[in-house]
């Protein structure tokens, strides 16, 4: 008779987003292996709907009808995990975390780190609560199971002083005031990748585009530079964030809408960026799909791009060139005219795309003969999560 074989250890990953959360399932072997994910999208917006992906194929499942905010999502995602047999074999759970302040590197939650979390919280009030929250809920049904963080401002630790530094009296420095750069996660993914393939040395720039959409420019495998700052409400404009705007716009705004901080904040964080600008959605795909009939569609798909091909042109002087660029994210890996659009004009530094392979997105899109190669990769923030305390856990 054959010994049974135990079952590996499982990892369940949590992306918490601002109006998201995406879980994933990993088996703890030699090599990490993703079983099963899910997400809840659109939380407090209409067409909200749970996805899961099982065995490679895609489902929809109902929503109750109670579930209709962040704080009933989490309890969904509980109270739904605790059903699955997969469930049972789960013995960690990692977290992203989007801000990590000057402490950002991955660390296991226990009381010091949940204290210091919610003191920062008011530092990005779009992510943190909400993933405070996650922590707190599996902490209290689960307390058994140890919790880590991986903070999406780890990747950029190592940018140089200056590209930190914002032009703000010292003493704002000096209390942590700067710029700190985020979606490392997926930038510390593609980087792996890249490696893989045996391209990740030189002058890279990726482009992440999505909802949340930034670039970071990377030497030898190090950030030297990237479009968010302080908070991810920075840099290009996104589905419903402003991005960089004039800090006399925000006095003119306040002072002549009688707006509180607070509000403005809400402002620029849900009913800006493209939703702003076409007055109809923050959504690329809805924005595309009108741009025969929606002049003012067009007009923030096209800032949209324009915002990009001005920050490739940026952080290819912040690496004194470019090699290589790589799309990423929802938009980065499935829009061909996005990226088309925002690499127009830009053959003077190298970048020509190859019109085909573009439409196809394909893994390489640049011309054979251009300088700089081009690349539509997917990219992973749960599985590079579930590596990192992997990694952890076995040091």
């Amino acid at each position: 008779m054959n010994p049974k074989v135990p079952t590996p250890a499982a990892l369940l990953a949590i992306n918490a987003g601002s109006s998201s959360i995406k879980f994933s399932l990993f088996r703890l072997t030699a090599n990490v292996q993703k079983i099963g994910e899910g997400r809840i999208i659109r939380i407090g917006l209409p067409g909200m709907s749970f996805e899961l992906t099982r065995n490679q194929f895609s489902e929809i499942e109902t929503l109750p009808n109670d579930v209709t905010d962040y704080v009933s999502a989490i309890k969904f995602i509980v109270d739904w995990l605790e059903c699955q047999p997969l469930f049972a074999q789960v013995k960690v759970i990692a977290h992203r975390m989007v801000h990590g302040m000057e402490d950002c590197s991955p660390a296991i939650v226990n009381d010091h780190m949940l204290s210091t979390l919610k003191k920062e919280a008011g530092d990005d009030p779009e992510h943190l609560p909400n993933e405070i929250k996650l922590i707190e809920a599996f902490r209290y049904h689960y307390p058994q199971l140890p919790q880590y963080v991986c903070f999406d401002s780890y990747f950029h630790q190592d940018m140089p002083a200056v590209a930190k530094l914002l032009p703000l009296p010292r003493r704002f420095t000096q209390s942590g005031i700067r710029r700190y750069g985020f979606h490392g996660l997926s930038y510390q993914y593609i980087m792996q990748k890249l490696k893989a393939e045996g391209n990740g040395e030189g002058k890279i720039i990726i482009a992440h585009l999505g909802n949340g959409s930034s670039l970071a420019a990377v030497k030898d495998g190090k950030s030297v530079d990237t479009t968010m700052g302080f908070t991810p409400a920075s840099g290009l404009p996104m589905s419903t964030r402003s991005g960089d705007i004039d800090p006399g716009v925000a006095w003119h705004i306040m002072k002549h809408e009688g707006l509180t901080a607070d509000q403005f904040i809400h402002m620029t964080n849900h009913e800006s960026g493209l939703l702003g600008v076409s007055g109809s959605s923050g959504d690329m795909h809805d924005l595309l799909s009108r741009d025969a009939t929606d002049y003012l569609a067009v007009e923030a798909v096209d800032l949209f791009c324009y915002y990009v091909k001005k920050n490739i042109g940026a952080l290819t002087a912040a690496l004194s060139g470019i090699d290589t660029l790589v799309f990423t994210g929802g938009i980065g890996e499935n829009a061909a005219v996005i990226r088309k659009k925002a690499c127009s004009g830009l053959e003077f530094l190298g970048i020509e795309l190859n019109y085909e392979a573009n439409q196809k997105n394909e893994n390489v899109i640049s011309l054979a003969e251009a300088r700089v190669k081009v690349y539509v990769m997917p990219t992973d923030e749960e599985l590079m999560m579930a590596e990192m305390v992997n990694e952890l856990m076995n040091i």
